[in-house]
């Protein structure tokens, strides 16, 4: 089917173009430019007809969550980091299986799609009932089964087993799923583990996920047992590439900084998240200018509390301007780089992140009726310093349409809604 999309404002990092015209085929983008210059020249079966003011985006891209953690919304608020995996999160999550975990990520998937994104970069437990819950509520997901070993022979044994299913069920499928390799962190996986990982990683052909520097405590506890920031430590194991990615990157030294920008790691930039559990800020600016691919992630709900990326990077452009006292310390288009091209090495199933021709036709389209979109002086400005989730009128993956008028289409939203109730309050009692 051939799908023409007609009108509003086309917004890419590159380029703004009024009165669109987008021509989509086979799931991908077959013509990109005005509607004008479309209808001259295209024909098709189906349409999608748009607003003036409605403004296309690519679809977005969040690069760090934890799916299921939208049951642990609002649980354990306004505690520091350990105390509140410790003592709240790591006892409820004992808790989990299977079927938690599959309305946990059936809810994480109509916030997401709701709101806008279209690929969700995801490391937790139970992936293979995860994998399921996205790919029949059609969002694109790089999933992996969070591995913890603590230095114990039989776990690492276990977490790479429970890894070695995963992919062998989930990697491409429906043609949404992507499975990673996903070690926690330097300071909960042993070194073994870490090499075995880089080698899978290297066999597979599939990206890495890790969580890297991020409190200070983490970083004090690496250097103690290893005598290697963490940074420093991961790259002497070789496990650094341009397939990895990096979760917070909070406490960087400038070596540490150059290491990733040299390597091609993509570093998954966490504001909100950082920002509640008081971790710190990480380096952004400092990280651009050497040249880091810097991409944005919510984190779980439990520590965030949405997975609204639009509100994401209003929050990233507003936080490093406050901490360098600098109010050109990061700029709107660059802010939605990171939601767009910049993270298009997350995924490898299809080209995403841009809406040129050749890539899938993930794209996004906000109200350009609603109030905080008018009126608008710049896109761009509206998109990143006004807009929420709110504002998302439609959203297609793949060229399929997965959000109407502000719904989702694909799953039944009540009863996402219905089953995730009952499993949260089965975590949440005592």
């Amino acid at each position: 089917m051939r799908l023409a999309v007609l009108g509003g404002v086309l917004l890419t990092p590159d380029e703004t173009i009024e009165d669109a015209g987008l021509l989509i085929e086979d799931g991908r983008f077959a013509f990109v430019g005005t509607r004008k210059e479309l209808e001259a020249s295209e024909d098709w079966e189906d349409e999608l007809t748009l607003d003036e003011r409605d403004v296309i985006l690519p679809g977005l891209i969040n690069t760090h969550t934890h799916g299921p953690m939208t049951l642990l919304r609002g649980i354990a608020d306004d505690l520091p980091l350990m105390r509140w995996l410790e003592e709240e999160i790591w006892p409820r999550e004992e808790r989990l299986d299977a079927e938690k975990c599959r309305w946990g990520a059936a809810l994480a998937a109509v916030e997401a799609l709701r709101s806008g994104t279209t690929c969700l970069v995801d490391m937790y437990f139970y992936m293979g009932a995860v994998a399921e819950a996205y790919a029949e509520a059609g969002i694109r997901a790089v999933i992996s089964h969070g591995m913890i070993d603590l230095g114990d022979e039989d776990k690492r044994e276990e977490e790479l087993r429970e890894t070695r299913r995963i992919y062998r069920k989930c990697h491409g499928l429906e043609d949404l799923i992507e499975v990673s390799l996903g070690p926690h962190a330097p300071y909960t996986c042993s070194e073994e583990l870490l090499r075995e990982v880089r080698r899978l990683a290297d066999e597979w052909g599939v990206r890495i996920q890790i969580h890297v520097a991020e409190t200070r405590d983490e970083v004090r506890q690496v250097k103690k047992e290893t005598g290697r920031r963490p940074v420093e430590y991961l790259d002497e194991l070789g496990l650094l590439g341009d397939d990895v990615i990096a979760a917070h990157c909070v406490w960087l030294t400038d070596d540490e900084i150059d290491t990733l920008a040299r390597r091609g790691v993509i570093v998954s930039h966490n504001p909100a998240s950082n920002m509640k559990l008081a971790s710190g800020v990480s380096p952004v600016p400092d990280l651009l200018e050497r040249g880091a691919t810097v991409t944005l992630g919510t984190d779980g709900c439990a520590s965030n509390n949405n997975l609204d990326l639009l509100e994401e990077m209003k929050l990233a452009a507003l936080l490093h301007k406050v901490d360098r006292g600098d109010p050109t310390a990061t700029r709107a288009r660059e802010i939605l780089r990171m939601t767009t091209s910049r993270a298009e090495g997350v995924y490898s199933l299809e080209k995403i992140g841009r809406i040129e021709e050749g890539y899938a036709a993930d794209l996004v389209i906000l109200d350009g009726s609603s109030p905080r979109m008018n009126p608008c002086h710049s896109p761009t400005s509206n998109v990143v310093y006004s807009a929420t989730g709110a504002d998302v009128k439609h959203v297609l993956v793949g060229g399929e349409p997965v959000v109407r008028n502000g719904r989702v289409t694909t799953v039944d939203e009540e009863e996402v809604l219905e089953h995730a109730r009952e499993c949260a309050e089965q975590l949440a009692g005592d």
